[in-house]
């Protein structure tokens, strides 16, 4: 089996699945608003001028996680602070992607063939390089089983993203997809960046607000208008694009959130440093206080998948729907092997106080 079915299998493609189950009982929805005090954010003035392409996010204490009930690795609420930091606006593209191939000549993990040591016994002709490919049928579809709507497409990659017959013409501004980890991890210490930690990620995501469902409030669509790029109508075979884009759509069409930083819902998932446990949150909270700086745990756990680390993936995609996955809520969670790049999944980076 070659290293994009296995990720595949592994990665419930970029988080956008059923929900994790813990693997003891799930921890209580929440703290209750009556009993809980406000965050207390940094004072908001950035420490000096903005990089290129950032945005200051101050930093401080502030509610983490999710009270929705499906989503237990979310659960429950406790609280967190984090040092304020430098985060890109926008997800990284293609066109800034490019300039880091350009100047390094970086191989993404999609283009290298898969290494026949990791795949004992598996057929020479299926260690080909290649990615995930959302393939929608043309028919509804049982929602229990992805690789209706998934498949490992030999020669996707970044440049690729759907396969050997796609290109990029027209997409230099759209978010860069088809990255692994690591992929993610070489391009932002080129750019003198880090992945951002789950909790860093969070908080930007909030814009300042405090528990609230999505980045722009608790409505969905306020005004009704469309607040993020997201699947509109029956997943996964029939995509209305209400909201103007069957696919990814180019960085900064949609509102920015309270901090100016845009696409924190939808769009693409976006790489976080930190390992997957979806019990991480249960941990923290039966510490007591204030988790400061958290960087995730130590190692990778999915009872779901025992046996294959994961990363954390934040934001939903394009392919988020309230029918089979509404990660695009504040303070929900996903996951992905980090060798596995889909055509939903990018990243953004972030940059400490001083360069």
């Amino acid at each position: 089996m070659s290293r994009g079915v296995a990720g595949l299998a592994a990665s419930l493609l970029a988080g956008c699945g059923s929900p994790a189950v813990p693997p003891s009982p799930a921890p209580p929805l929440a703290t209750p608003a009556t009993a809980s005090p406000a965050p207390q954010l940094n004072p908001p003035d950035p420490p000096g001028p903005a990089p290129e392409g950032m945005v200051w996010v101050p930093g401080g204490t502030f509610w983490m996680g999710c009270d929705r009930e499906e989503m237990s690795d979310a659960r429950p609420w406790h609280l967190a602070y984090v040092d304020g930091f430098w985060m890109d606006r926008n997800e990284v593209t293609n066109e800034e992607f490019a300039r880091f191939v350009r100047a390094t000549g970086y191989t993404t993990v999609a283009e290298r063939r898969p290494d026949p040591r990791d795949f004992p016994g598996a057929p020479p002709e299926s260690l080909v390089p290649g990615a995930v490919v959302f393939t929608p049928p043309g028919h509804p579809v049982r929602l229990d089983d992805h690789f209706q709507w998934w498949t490992y497409v030999k020669g996707a990659s970044w440049r690729h993203p759907e396969g050997p017959g796609s290109d990029l013409r027209g997409r230099d501004k759209h978010p860069v997809v088809e990255v692994a980890w690591p992929d993610a991890v070489a391009y932002a210490e080129w750019a003198g960046k880090r992945l951002p930690t789950e909790a860093e990620w969070e908080l930007a995501a909030r814009g300042g607000q405090d528990r609230k469902t999505y980045g722009w409030g608790d409505e969905m669509k306020p005004g009704g208008r469309w607040m993020a790029n997201i699947w509109q109508g029956p997943f996964p075979d029939e995509n209305r694009a209400e909201d103007g884009y069957r696919g990814t759509a180019p960085v900064a069409s949609f509102p920015a959130e309270g901090y100016g930083l845009y696409d924190m819902a939808g769009n693409v998932w976006e790489w976080c440093s930190d390992w997957y446990r979806p019990d991480y949150y249960g941990t923290l909270a039966a510490a007591g206080g204030v988790a400061r700086n958290p960087a995730g745990p130590p190692e990778s756990f999915d009872p779901q998948e025992p046996g294959v680390k994961k990363r954390v993936n934040r934001g939903g995609s394009f392919l988020c729907s309230d029918q089979y996955c509404s990660r695009y809520v504040l303070g929900s969670r996903g996951k992905g092997e980090p060798d596995t790049g889909t055509s939903n999944l990018g990243f953004r980076c972030v940059r400490g106080r001083a360069p």
